[in-house]
């Protein structure tokens, strides 16, 4: 424990300080954000200070797992690509398919070299097996140092994972349509998943490390992120902190349902959005002003930090429970979450 809190501390510290030199050096470069282009009366912030997080992951990340294990360095270079592709798409939009195809790249980069659940426990009895199909690495590559170490590749531990890391790298993208909110719920999430790690049932101290580090980032970003907010970390950072927050969740076994839960807001919200747009007959990957938050200011007149207090309350409510639940409390939980996140929006579709 007291290791992780070292981490902790550390990783906050690291990325208030890379913040800090954001500021001050990001200007001379104009690396600014546009507010006119989104209708807003400020200044321009510096822009994207998402990449002020990913380098302090790098470097925590980097001392805790030295010497890097072959899921790690996976983890890293799908890190770098999702870094890279977000900080063009900051600067210069990339279209929606191409963002997508390249996401679901990274997310089977991070499968393949060993970032997998091969199990889901059903909550009405018994183990539901993702690994009952393999594919042989050799219709991949033929690299023989590479076949060894990725090994038979569960298919649809393939596809879940994808799937899974595709879902939350997106919902966090639209959840910073307000500032503060990606933050705050990564540093929530971050502290659960390491205080589940860290649990006597689970006890995986190397997780616990790993969260406590996205925590310390996501806390540092934070006070620079927080309304009125100072810098604006774009989709390098909101990716980055939905990528690691799916990422942990599964990288050492799972801890998908806990994670559903911390995560329920913007997972929900992307899922109602996605199915309301396709009704439509719209592109659920074209922009709009229809997810919850935006709802809620738009025509309820909620303040910015009144939204973002709504999706912390919910993410920490929901998912401090979930450390005391079995496996069927969980599922209740999350039909009950649905519920709530039904309710809210309707409530927030409605104009005053």
């Amino acid at each position: 424990m007291s290791e992780a809190l070292t981490f902790l501390l550390y990783s906050t510290t690291i990325c208030l300080l890379l913040h800090m030199l954001a500021c001050a050096v990001f200007p001379n470069f104009k690396l600014l954000d546009k507010p006119e282009k989104y209708g807003l009366k400020r200044k321009p912030l510096p822009y994207p200070t998402g990449i002020a997080s990913v380098i302090a992951f790098i470097l925590m990340f980097t001392v805790a797992q030295t010497p890097l294990s072959f899921q790690a360095k996976g983890l890293l270079l799908g890190i770098g690509l999702l870094t890279f592709t977000s900080i063009i798409d900051d600067i210069k939009s990339l279209p929606a398919w191409a963002r997508l195809l390249i996401q679901a790249l990274i997310a089977f980069i991070i499968f393949a070299a060993g970032t997998r659940i091969y199990t889901i426990t059903n909550p009405l009895g018994g183990i539901i097996k993702l690994d009952t199909i393999d594919i042989h690495p050799a219709l991949l590559t033929t690299h023989y140092s590479l076949l060894t170490k990725i090994g038979p590749l569960p298919f649809a531990s393939g596809l879940f994972t994808i799937a899974w890391l595709l879902l939350t790298t997106n919902s966090f993208n639209w959840l910073d349509g307000i500032p503060g909110q990606v933050s705050i719920l990564s540093f929530i999430g971050g502290i659960t998943l390491g205080i589940l790690a860290l649990s006597s049932r689970v006890d995986q101290p190397e997780i616990a490390i790993i969260s406590f580090i996205v925590a310390g980032i996501a806390l540092g970003s934070a006070v620079f992120d927080l309304p009125p907010n100072k810098t604006v970390m774009g989709d390098t950072g909101a990716m980055f902190f939905g990528l690691m927050l799916g990422t942990i969740s599964i990288y050492a076994g799972g801890k998908v349902a806990t994670a559903l839960l911390v995560m329920g807001v913007p997972l929900i919200d992307a899922a109602l959005v996605t199915t309301k747009r396709i009704i439509k007959g719209r592109s659920p990957l074209k922009g709009g002003r229809d997810h919850l938050h935006h709802m809620l200011i738009d025509n309820r007149q909620w303040t910015e930090s009144q939204v973002i207090l709504l999706t912390a309350a919910l993410g920490t409510s929901f998912g401090v429970s979930a450390l005391f639940m079995s496996t069927l409390g969980k599922f209740a939980a999350i039909v009950l979450l649905g519920i709530v996140m039904l309710l809210i929006t309707r409530y927030a579709s409605k104009k005053n």
